[in-house]
């Protein structure tokens, strides 16, 4: 608790952090209860109501079937999100294990794990995407799958990086004199004290995530059973002149949202960095 205490303390102190967080945390509302806010069928068609420009009734305005934009936009959140923290998870996991195993042993498998997490790095991450999810479809599992299997060398590089400045210090060293194995010098001593820029960095990797998804929707390749704001741009290209309503509101919605992963980022890293805390 006294940790939190001290975490929230520096962390409060980033007011653009707190206007991040608190826009996150009402997305996160929104996106579990959406269908609850707002029961209504995203995929229904209301001929009564084709097009029209953002009103009281409508403060999005409508689509090209009639729909409210504003609970499109609701309803897209959940995907968004679902895809940026899932997404990560697994990229996360990925990296902390590749990066800790590499940083920690050195020599040879240092070099072999490296040399692959180049290899991945040089490939264009989207254009990679791209093609799995061409071959192997497009829905929302594939998706999350792909975006978590090739987004982790960052946070290998990273943590990697972490363990090769950690593994000789005085602590680690301590350990490994009372028998401590290399399990346990890399989960209980090394990596605690190694994982702040994990952390940091998985936070700016949801929104890069959701952009990711967006890109893939707004090209055809989302999973088309489900509400996307990527998807509702791509519609609203054939509608730009005549509603512009179409385009600006999910275009918006991705954009705040990845901002305030950004916010958020920066605010861990002040918080958690110890290198910034001493200042």
């Amino acid at each position: 608790m006294a940790g939190f205490r001290s975490f929230w303390a520096v962390f409060s102190k980033n007011r653009r952090a707190v206007v991040g967080l608190a826009i996150l945390v009402t997305l996160a509302f929104v996106a579990v209860f959406a269908q609850y806010l707002f029961p209504y069928n995203p995929f229904g068609v209301y001929p009564g109501s084709v097009l029209l420009s953002p009103s009281k009734e409508y403060p999005f305005g409508t689509d090209d079937l009639g729909r409210d934009i504003f609970k499109l936009v609701m309803f897209g959140a959940k995907i968004s999100l679902t895809v940026g923290f899932s997404s990560v998870i697994i990229s996360a996991s990925i990296g902390v294990a590749v990066g800790a195993v590499s940083g920690y042993y050195g020599g040879k498998i240092e070099d072999l794990l490296m040399r692959f997490t180049d290899m991945l790095l040089i490939i264009p991450n989207f254009f990679l995407i791209l093609l799995v999810v061409a071959f192997f479809g497009s829905s929302i599992r594939n998706v999350i799958l792909v975006i978590g299997l090739t987004t982790w060398p960052g946070t290998a590089r990273l943590l990697r990086s972490e363990f090769l400045s950690l593994r000789e210090q005085e602590f680690v060293e301590a350990a490994r004199i009372v028998g401590a194995s290399n399990l346990r010098l890399i989960f209980r001593h090394i990596l605690p004290n190694a994982v702040y820029p994990v952390i940091v960095n998985a936070s700016l990797q949801v929104g890069s995530s959701i952009l990711l998804e967006a890109g893939l929707s707004f090209l055809g390749l989302g999973d088309p059973s489900l509400v996307s704001w990527g998807r509702m741009l791509s519609i609203a290209q054939l509608y730009m002149r005549g509603a512009w309503w179409m385009a600006i509101f999910p275009g918006v919605a991705i954009f705040i949202t990845v901002m305030a992963f950004n916010l958020v980022g920066d605010g861990l890293n002040d918080a958690l960095n110890p290198r910034l805390r001493e200042r």
